[in-house]
């Protein structure tokens, strides 16, 4: 059986996750997988990606020593409730990364996951992607970094399997974090970024 490669993945047919991992190994951009649909994924502004370098750096220093470790952007999730394989911009893992079918690109326990919002993207981050996310046992923080002005959502899982929303506004603003009992200053995660004019 011959593959299509990803550059123009057949809109019009669903793909099996071997076939979705043969073809992602080789594509020259990433892609979702989604219960068969392959979606790919909208390059970043010079933004994101500083903010998303940011955010990475700083969990690497407050983290050293200790059991939880992040991974950029590169390490996909997958999610077995809902069959998807998912690319989060930062994820923290505390422990060993759990393998999915023992995969060194593919993990299954995310303790916080970082989505950097964009337009394009917002809605989806905050709607099906995040019910994804939290499907999974040990997934307990969510974070959504607001691109265009200093602002962030964090989203914690009670103990009550409740999810609790407290959002962060302003430069000189502390995020205190479930995770790892961290504080981010929200200057640090928007060093170097220009805002748009509004």
């Amino acid at each position: 059986m011959t593959i299509p490669t990803l550059a123009h993945p057949s809109p019009t047919r669903t793909y099996t996750l071997a076939e979705y991992w043969t073809l992602e190994e080789t594509a020259a951009e990433r892609h979702e997988y989604r219960d068969g649909d392959i979606v790919a994924m909208t390059g970043g502004t010079i933004e994101h990606s500083r903010i998303a370098l940011n955010l990475a750096s700083s969990f690497k220093f407050v983290l050293k020593g200790t059991p939880f470790k992040p991974f950029n952007s590169d390490l996909r999730i997958w999610i077995p409730q809902y069959r998807c394989g998912l690319y989060p911009d930062i994820t923290i893992v505390e422990g060993e990364p759990q393998l999915h079918d023992g995969r060194r690109d593919e993990i299954l326990n995310p303790t916080l996951i970082v989505e950097v919002l964009s337009q394009s993207t917002e809605a989806y981050d905050r709607g099906d992607k995040f019910m994804y996310y939290r499907s999974i046992a040990e997934f307990s923080e969510y974070l959504l970094v607001n691109q265009y002005r200093p602002a962030i959502d964090r989203f914690v899982r009670t103990d009550t399997n409740q999810w609790l929303m407290e959002s962060y506004v302003g430069l000189e603003t502390i995020v205190r974090l479930k995770t790892a009992m961290l504080e981010l200053r929200i200057a640090d995660v928007y060093e170097d970024v220009t805002f748009p004019a509004i």
